[in-house]
């Protein structure tokens, strides 16, 4: 195997790791948010409301609606990744398995500590997944193929998706509180600055010198100190999303 076949090999092998453990990472965190009872994220409220009025575990609602919201891709024209349909399996079950295995909170002295830990951990979670440049979670492409289809803003976009998900989610039951608001003033910087602490480098391109077509005794210019053209490493997704 060629050093650069290993390099690639290993850069995709950590790409796969950070998408799995962003994944998952990003389920535990938001059922953190949940023992915490102070307020959940736009999406969670959504999640919790919906498994009050069904009795489903609020990890499998969000495996269903990111299923729902993967299928309004399609008149979208958005393209899945593996991140994306890996999104909306992985965090679900993460977040039903850590609600398994940690209980019930009782008292602010636990469960405001509790809550900052879980944003915190969301940021990470974040910048994890969204840093291995495998396509952005479902919600993330709703919100990038509506601002394509209706040609508004991101901001305007996104602010309407969330206020439909946490009204709705709030009138079925989810929880909306102090909690709420300090996800949403937190997460952007807390996203960004993961970004930048897990950020790959994008790998490097084996460049091989084309033949001259000149015959022997021709002279063959040398290539030029600057070399061939940097090529762009690709575009990272957008954050957060399966909120």
């Amino acid at each position: 195997m060629s050093r650069t076949t290993a390099r690639s090999t290993t850069h995709l092998t950590r790409r796969l790791v950070q998408l799995y453990a962003g994944l998952a990472l990003y389920g535990a965190s938001s059922a953190l948010l949940v023992r915490a009872g102070l307020g959940l994220e736009p999406w969670g409220v959504l999640h919790q409301g919906l498994a009050e009025l069904t009795g489903i575990s609020i990890g499998v609602v969000s495996i269903i609606v990111g299923a729902v919201v993967l299928l309004l891709w399609i008149p979208l024209r958005q393209r899945p990744g593996l991140g994306t349909v890996s999104n909306v399996f992985v965090v679900g079950l993460a977040m039903d398995g850590t609600l398994a295995l940690v209980g019930g909170l009782d008292g602010l002295g636990v469960r405001v500590p509790v809550l900052v830990l879980g944003i915190v951990l969301n940021g990470m979670a974040t910048g994890l997944y969204i840093a291995a440049r495998f396509g952005p979670g479902p919600r993330d492409g709703l919100m990038t193929g509506l601002n394509r289809v209706t040609g508004r803003s991101i901001r305007l976009v996104r602010t309407a998706i969330e206020v439909a998900v946490v009204v709705t989610g709030f009138l079925l039951g989810g929880s909306l509180g102090a909690g709420t608001v300090l996800y949403a003033l937190a997460i952007g910087p807390l996203a960004q600055l993961f970004l930048r602490i897990f950020q790959l480098p994008a790998p490097a391109a084996a460049t091989v010198a084309p033949a001259s077509p000149a015959g022997p005794g021709t002279a063959v210019t040398a290539p030029s100190p600057a070399g061939p053209a940097p090529v762009a490493a690709p575009p990272s997704g957008q954050a957060i999303l399966p909120q």
